[in-house]
This record gives structure tokens, C-alpha cells and sequence, in this order.
């Protein structure tokens, strides 16, 4: 290959004055050198570099000094990695740098293109005649000339497999080949490959990512300027991952006079219906390399192709499966040797699996979520979203079988939920971690009456409800419900126990009168079906009680809860848990009733009850105690009140973490507790803490909030400082959880 190189360039070729930078060196004019092979000037930009100042800011400066390193700028095609090497380019040629661009096509076209630069740089005949005998080998030769060389910017683009520019049986980064460090220019490397590893120790990684939709909104704008307002091209960009090359392939069509769709607005929604057709998904010279580089989908493709080249086949099905869950972080775990064996009938093990993921990660296919902060959270990944749409559409409209990568990702993630336990905190982060997995699954058309799908789903609302996370819970509960309503007759047990558990999901979220019609329609069923004594009726009745209780209705509510009561002191006995929960649900009604004394008399005895059963430090245990403060704050006896308080939150923060609902519970309480003894600052403080929680975490239209505004003015008002917080209202009561 070297031989065939310097045959073609066997002389000396005229030179030119010129300063490349350093002092005045011989330039060859690129005309001299065979008319044939391609320029090695730097690409033109597509236009103005749109949300890069931050990236571009540190290859500035690494331009300017390299110290012994060199670039690797790294991503998912698409992503904008050439855009990003071009604004280098023009930045090094407006400082008189000498600029040389080399596209990776092959190894013997690299060669030729990398002895063209050095002889551009001035590289003596008798030097490459050295090279041409075989005295010394043609990377050195080049890199000598390059070394004595100040002041230029070698682009190598595209090098998408690197271990095709190492020297013969050894890694790329021993640095012997074509890319290595320098210290007198910066090399540059665009990649798809973001393997640290196999760019070595002196190379510095440039990951780059999407854009904002802000940024990726001015791209839009750029290319089809009458399209659209900037918040519309915003929305289009966040709707299209960020991804550089989308961006500009959907301002090229919007701009195009023969466009069906010639608004952001209208492309937007013509996504959801015409992905495929759009983004090119089927333009039949995408399997020629130079037109799919182009191509938003066929990019992707071709690092496919490449892993399968490498030995790596199952990367392909391995990001289909992985295009298939919610737009969410998934858990590695998840993919097992057993699931993809049952979704593509190749017998596959977890060597296979393994290889795969890291596979698609070093290509940019998919990535590690980060948290705030930049820290990498291990044992997950995420896809891009334009990559997992794209995928799954392709895995949908092309495979011949669609349905079974489906089926065994649903089993899969049934099978996932098995060990999760909804009272087990250690358990809440996988249930977070599944949800919204399972929430896509019970939507697919296959898992209409999946009744295996809908106790999964049902088993991590219950989860996410004891984690304090209502609206997910809810969701969860409504597509469990839905399975479960299709799948069996209105009054079948099964289905009375999702809407049961639909109805307290509701109470819970604080939509009370849904709550209470559900819970109405299924006690009068079950009492129906089943007898007023019968537990599951007692419970229906509970739980309509609580609902009342929401809804200020406590009279109705202490009825049914004093009814509750009786029977299950003769049923179940007077120390039996469900009994014990009827006795602080009474309690709460009467509280709101007036009834203080009744009340704190039957919080005392549900918790010596709960101590006795569950220990001090269980769940039911502090929310017992809660209530008993509350009914002592109500009496008067507030100093009792606050320290009860203090001893809930200081262990609901030690337990469930500082913003789970049950811990802002008890600090609202606490602050209400606190102002009663005139400590208004420390109550304040306490308020305003739990409303700026609560707003963050819950949203702004909450029930919660405007409680919280008001106990927060409430305390103001007390304290003279009315004016500090908009809204009047009175004080709220934080309850502890009714009980079932």
C-alpha cells in the first residue's frame, strides 16, 4: 500500500512560498499533486454553528496549545460532530493556521491523503524516497514533517473504526500509525465511536450532544426562516431529539416550494402519523454509504452494519428490544439472554448480550443517564429519542414479526416485578425505574387483556403510592384497571379490586369526588354481592369514608367510619390491625368534627396499639402518633403537640427521605404546632420550606399547595407580615393517611 503511495508521488513537486506558521515553509500547490484525488481543504459550514460556543470554546483552546494531545470529538451520527470540526476549521484558518481535511474512506486513500499534507507542509524528496525504499516507514516520515511543522489543524473525519488506522496487529492508541499526539498542530478526530479506551491516554473526548431546543429552534429558523415563530421551531426541535442532522434535513424540506407540510406546526403533528416518510425512512439509495450518512435513519444503520461487520450481529435486535419501553432510562437487567433469545429465536447468551450494549454505547446508540451534576448512573441506559422512535418504527413496519420482541419484553418486565415489595423502601427505586416501561407495555395493542401485565402494573402503583408518588401511581392504576375491565365482567371480584384500588389512587392524587362516586358504586356492589360484614365491604365503606372526609363532609364520614368500627371489634377483635386503622379514622373524623377530647382518646389507644403490634419507628406507628399531636394541639396542650411533631419528622426524614409526602406532612404540622406556642419565625420557616417542596414536586395547582399557601399566610398574618404571601385562607390540618 505505502509502495503503491509513493509510486504515485515519485518526485519532488514545485513549491510555493507560503507561512503555515512558525516561519516560511515549501507549500506544493495542490494542482500539481495528481489531479484525481480529493481536495484536503476543510468543508464549507451549512450555516451559522447553533448551541456549540462551550465546545467550540475548548477546541479553541486546545488549538492553541495542544501539549502533547489531540481531539476526538464523539457521538451518534447525526449529532453534528463534521458541523462542529468545520467552525474549528474556520477558526484555525482566520488565525492563519494551515488547515488540512481528510475524509476516512479507506486505509489506502488515508495514507495518500496524510502524504499529501506532509508534502503540502514541505516534506523533502529525499525524505520520501526513504519512505518509498522501505529505509523507514511512511507514518513516520509523514508525522516527522508534521512535527516540524507550527501551526496547522489536521482533520480526520469520519473514523468511525478506528482500528483500521492502527499499525498491523496493534491498538490505535500505541500511537505508531496514522493518528497520534503533537505538540507544534492539533489533530482532530470525528468519530461515532466514544470508547475512551480506544483512543488512549492522550486523546481528549469531546462527547457531544443535543442540542437544546432553543438552539436547536435558531437551526430550524436558519433554514427555513418563514416557517414559523421560534417558540413553534423550539417545540419541533425538542420533538426532534436535538439531533443536528434532523434539524437540518427537516429546514431543507420545509423550505423546499414542493413541500406538503410547510409550517413547524404542521411538521410537528405530521410526525406522529408520517415518521417513516418524513425522516426518510424510506428513500431507496439508502444503502449506499455516501447517501445514508445524510439520512437520518440510514446513519444508524450504518453503525449497525459496522457492529455486525465486527462481529457484533446482535446489536441490530438488541436496539430494537431496546426501542420498544417508554422514553425512560432502562435497567440493563432488564435485557437477558432469555428475552432476546425468545424475541429473535437465536439461542444467545450473556457473553452476546454484554457485547451488544457496549457495542451500541461505544457507537453512540445509546447512552448512560446522568444526574444532576454530570455523575453517570451505572446499570442503566437511555436512547436518543429520534433513535428510539425511528428504531421501533422500522422494527414495526419492517420485521415480519413484530409482535414477539413485544411479548417478550412484556414478560421480561412482569417478570421484574416479582420481588418488588411496595412496603420495602429498598424496593422504590425499581419501581420508579419500571413504571413508566410498564405504563408503555399495558398501552400495546397485544397486552389488551394481559391480566399477568395488569397485577405487574398493579403491584408498582402500590409501590410508587408508598413512595409518595401519586400521579405516577395513578396512571399506573388507570391502565391496570383498563386491562383488567376488559378482561372480566363488572361485578367480578378481580374487577371490584382494581376499581377499588383506581378509586384510593384518585383520593389520593386529591381528585376526592371521583373518589367517592367510585367508592360509592363499589360498596353498594359488594354489599350486593358479598354482605355489610363481609371485609372487603368494610373496606369499600373505609375507604368512601376518607373520601368524605376530603370533601368536608366529616359528619357522613365519622358515621361510616363509627360503623367500621363496630364491626370489626366483632369480627376481627379490638387489636387487630384493620381495627386498628378504623380507630384513627374515627379519630380524624371526629377531630374535624370538634369532637378533640373523643378524639385524642382513640389516637392514644390506636397507638399503643400500633407500638405494641408494629414497634414505635413502623409507618402506621408514626402516622398514629401524628394524629394523636394534632388532636392534642387541638386541646390546647401544645408543647406536647410540637414535640410528638418533631419526634414523627425526625423519623420520616431519617426513613422516607425529606420531600416524601408523609415527611411534609409532619414538618406542616410541626409549623402549626410551633406558631400555636408563638415561635412564628421557626413555623414560618417550616411552611415555606414545605410550599416550596410541594411546588416543585407536585406542580403549582395541587390541593396541597394552596393548603400549604395558606397555613404559610396564616402564620404571617399571626406574626404581623400578612403582606408577604399573596392568598388568605385558613389554617389546614395536615391529617395523617386514613387508613384501610
Amino acid at each position: 500500500m505505502a509502495a503503491l503511495v509513493l509510486g504515485l508521488v515519485s518526485r519532488r513537486l514545485d513549491a510555493i512560498d507560503s507561512v503555515v506558521g512558525g516561519g516560511p515553509v515549501r507549500l506544493v500547490p495542490l494542482r500539481r499533486v495528481l489531479g484525481g484525488m480529493t481536495s484536503l481543504r476543510a468543508p464549507n459550514g451549512s450555516g451559522p454553528l447553533r448551541g456549540r460556543d462551550g465546545e467550540l470554546e475548548v477546541l479553541r483552546r486546545l488549538l492553541a496549545r495542544p501539549q502533547g494531545k489531540y481531539a476526538v470529538v464523539c457521538g451518534v451520527g447525526g449529532i453534528g460532530k463534521t458541523t462542529l470540526a468545520s467552525a474549528l476549521a474556520d477558526v484555525a484558518r482566520a488565525e492563519g493556521r494551515g488547515v488540512f481535511w481528510i475524509r476516512w474512506r479507506s486505509t489506502e486513500e488515508l495514507a495518500e491523503q496524510m502524504t499529501r499534507t506532509a508534502l503540502a507542509c514541505g516534506l523533502p524528496e529525499a525524505r520520501l524516497e526513504e519512505a518509498r525504499s522501505g529505509r523507514a516507514g511512511l507514518p513516520d516520515v509523514v508525522w516527522e514533517q508534521l512535527e516540524q511543522t507550527a501551526k496547522w489543524l489536521l482533520v480526520l473525519d469520519n473514523v468511525d473504526t478506528p482500528q483500521a488506522v492502527g499499525p498491523d496487529g496493534e491498538d490505535m492508541a500505541s500511537y505508531r500509525g496514522w493518528i497520534r499526539p503533537s505538540s507544534r498542530g492539533l489533530l482532530l478526530v470525528t468519530s461515532r465511536n466514544t470508547d475512551p479506551a480506544v483512543w488512549g491516554t492522550q486523546a481528549v473526548l469531546r462527547h457531544v450532544a443535543p442540542l437544546e431546543p432553543a438552539a436547536g429552534g435558531q437551526v430550524l429558523c436558519d433554514a427555513a426562516p418563514h416557517a414559523g415563530t421560534a417558540q413553534e421551531a423550539r417545540r419541533l426541535a425538542d420533538r426532534l431529539g436535538g439531533l443536528p442532522l434532523a434539524l437540518h434535513d427537516v429546514g431543507r424540506y420545509l423550505a423546499a416550494p414542493g413541500s406538503r407540510h410547510r409550517t413547524f406546526t404542521a411538521y410537528t403533528t405530521a410526525l406522529d402519523t408520517q415518521l417513516g416518510t418524513l425522516l426518510g425512512a424510506s428513500q431507496p439509495r439508502a444503502s449506499d454509504p455516501a447517501v445514508g450518512q445524510a439520512l437520518v435513519r440510514h446513519t444508524w444503520e450504518l453503525s449497525l452494519d459496522q457492529l455486525a461487520t465486527d462481529g457484533n450481529p446482535l446489536a441490530r435486535p438488541a436496539l430494537r428490544l431496546l426501542s420498544l419501553p417508554a422514553p425512560a432510562p432502562i435497567p440493563v437487567s432488564l435485557l437477558t439472554p432469555e428475552m432476546v433469545t425468545e424475541a429473535t429465536r437465536q439461542q444467545t447468551g450473556e457473553v452476546e448480550v454484554e457485547a451488544a450494549l457496549n457495542g451500541l454505547h461505544t457507537y453512540g446508540l445509546v447512552d448512560t443517564p446522568t444526574r444532576q451534576g454530570g455523575q453517570p448512573v451505572l446499570g442503566q441506559v437511555v436512547l436518543h429519542p429520534l433513535v428510539r422512535e425511528i428504531t421501533a418504527h422500522t422494527h414495526t413496519t419492517e420485521s415480519t414479526e413484530p409482535n414477539r420482541y413485544q411479548q417478550a419484553l412484556t414478560g421480561r418486565l412482569i417478570q421484574a416485578t416479582q420481588g418488588v415489595m411496595g412496603a420495602r423502601i429498598a424496593d422504590w427505586d425499581t419501581a420508579r425505574l419500571l413504571a413508566p416501561h410498564l405504563l408503555s407495555a399495558a398501552t400495546h395493542t397485544t397486552n389488551q387483556h394481559n391480566r399477568h401485565l395488569a397485577d405487574a402494573v398493579e403491584r408498582i402503583s402500590q409501590s410508587l403510592t408508598k413512595a409518595g408518588d401519586y400521579g405516577s401511581a395513578l396512571q399506573l392504576q388507570q391502565a391496570a384497571h383498563s386491562i383488567t375491565a376488559r378482561s372480566f365482567g363488572p361485578d367480578h371480584p378481580e374487577a371490584l379490586n382494581s376499581r377499588h384500588h383506581l378509586a384510593d389512587a384518585l383520593d389520593l392524587f386529591g381528585r376526592h369526588q371521583e373518589a367517592a362516586d367510585l367508592h360509592q358504586q363499589i360498596l353498594t356492589t359488594r354489599e350486593r354481592v358479598l354482605g355489610a360484614d363481609h371485609p372487603d365491604t368494610l373496606l369499600s365503606r373505609n375507604n368512601l369514608a376518607n373520601a368524605l372526609d376530603h370533601l368536608g363532609r366529616h359528619q357522613e364520614a365519622a358515621d361510616h367510619h363509627r360503623h367500621i368500627l363496630t364491626a370489626r371489634e366483632r369480627v376481627l377483635g379490638p387489636d387487630q390491625i384493620p381495627t386498628l386503622h378504623s380507630r384513627n379514622n374515627l379519630g380524624l373524623a371526629l377531630g374535624y368534627l370538634g369532637h378533640h377530647q373523643e378524639a385524642a382518646d382513640l389516637h392514644q389507644r390506636a397507638l399503643s396499639g400500633y407500638e405494641h403490634v408494629l414497634g414505635p419507628v413502623h409507618p402506621h406507628t408514626l402516622n398514629s402518633r401524628n394524629n394523636l399531636a394534632l388532636a392534642l394541639d387541638d386541646l390546647g396542650r401544645h408543647r406536647e403537640a410540637a414535640d410528638h411533631h418533631q419526634h414523627v419528622l425526625s423519623a420520616y426524614e431519617r426513613i422516607l427521605g425529606p420531600d416524601h409526602p408523609s415527611t411534609l406532612t409532619s414538618r406542616s404540622n410541626l409549623g402549626l404546632a410551633l406558631d400555636h406556642l408563638g415561635h412564628h419565625q421557626e413555623a414560618a420557616d417550616h411552611h415555606q420550606h414545605v410550599l416550596s417542596t410541594r411546588e416543585r414536586v407536585l406542580g403549582p395547582d395541587h390541593p396541597h399547595i394552596l393548603h400549604s399557601r395558606d397555613n404559610l399566610a396564616a402564620v404571617l398574618r399571626g406574626s404581623g407580615r400578612a403582606g408577604t404571601v399573596m392568598g388568605h385562607g385558613r389554617r389546614r390540618w395536615f391529617r395523617g393517611p386514613r387508613r384501610s
